[in-house]
């Protein structure tokens, strides 16, 4: 009987974790060139893609060659990282989840890389009215294989 209990307590933690770890994607910036100021054009870059809350971007690059400041759109303008930004992600494979929709910008702050187009400005959409392919498609999958495990289980 403790068998199943496991089995079942298992069961509940897929159900409850796998529909956000499938619909979670980690984009990395600027994909196998990274964060450089070396011909990456990241607004052709962040086109065609989706951001979604709960989504990562990946700044990847060699410090102290560079770093990475969220700043607003007038900082983003102007490649200011004076105004209310904060301290410069300094990691050289830095993570930053996409908690809230909106705009978002982000600029390398080392001198001229800004204004030679290291900077991005990514669109973030709400996940929870978020309604494409993929996650339906996820979802129905998740609903295929965890409707009959819990049906077994209780039968």
């Amino acid at each position: 009987m403790a068998f199943s209990s496991r089995f079942f307590n298992l069961i509940v933690l897929v159900a409850i974790f796998l529909p956000t770890i499938a619909i979670a994607t980690d984009y990395v910036v600027g994909d196998d060139k990274g964060w450089t100021n070396n011909g990456v054009d990241y607004e052709a870059w962040a086109k065609d893609k989706d951001f979604k809350v709960g989504d990562a971007l990946v700044f990847n690059y060699k410090p102290p060659s560079h770093n990475v400041y969220k700043v607003d759109g007038a900082g983003f303008t102007s490649c200011n990282t004076t105004s209310q930004n904060g301290e410069p992600l300094t990691s050289g494979n830095d993570r930053v989840e996409l908690q809230a929709a909106g705009n978002k910008w982000y600029i390398c702050g080392k001198e001229g890389h800004c204004g030679s187009g290291q900077k991005l400005k990514i669109s973030v959409k709400d996940s929870s009215g978020y309604n494409s392919a993929v996650h339906g498609i996820a979802f129905s999958a998740f609903q295929v294989i965890v409707v009959p495990l819990i049906a077994v289980l209780i039968i």
